[in-house]
């Protein structure tokens, strides 16, 4: 069984940090024009957010090397939660299965982190394709709301790599 996360096309799909080398690529990510009312209409929000917000962190998502898209992922220090946010991915890189790549490597990376527990994120109501993503995941509603958006949480699975299989 191999660790590498692929899109559909065969691409490794990985996390990088957001560099001096590839912060304009990554703020150049722009979604399809219809999904701008959902997310950021470019990478460059997040990347300020994370810059200047002092709570996210941003990472590049890559396709074999090439920038594809954005995440970003926050610590929530007063209920232990960690939390998805930002997920962006190129229009023209949509419909690979870079997404479904890109948050199973958010997943794997938080789930790292010590003291992880829980994986939270937020997607807007009408966003039925991020729905069926995120329930695709194991994500389940929380009941809550952020903005408007529909939380939903996943646990973190603490079961060594090795037991999994």
């Amino acid at each position: 069984m191999t660790n590498l996360l692929q899109d559909r096309t065969g691409r490794t799909i990985s996390l990088s940090e957001v560099t001096d080398d590839n912060w304009r690529a990554v703020a150049d990510v722009a979604p399809h024009d219809e999904q701008r009312r959902f997310v950021a209409a470019l990478g460059a929000r997040y990347l300020l957010l994370s810059m200047r917000g002092g709570l996210w962190h941003s990472l590049a998502i890559q396709a074999d090397g090439a920038v594809v898209g954005h995440v970003m992922w926050a610590h929530d220090s007063d209920d232990g939660t960690h939390w998805i946010g930002g997920m962006l991915i190129d229009a023209v890189e949509q419909g690979k299965g870079v997404g479904r790549a890109a948050l199973q490597a958010t997943i794997r990376l938080l789930s790292g982190l010590p003291g992880a527990r829980e994986i939270r994120l937020s997607y807007h109501p009408d966003n039925a394709a991020a729905a069926r993503l995120y329930t695709e995941a194991g994500f389940s509603p929380t009941g809550d709301t952020e903005d408007d958006e529909i939380v939903v949480a996943r646990a973190v699975d603490t079961t060594p790599a090795a037991a999994r299989g």
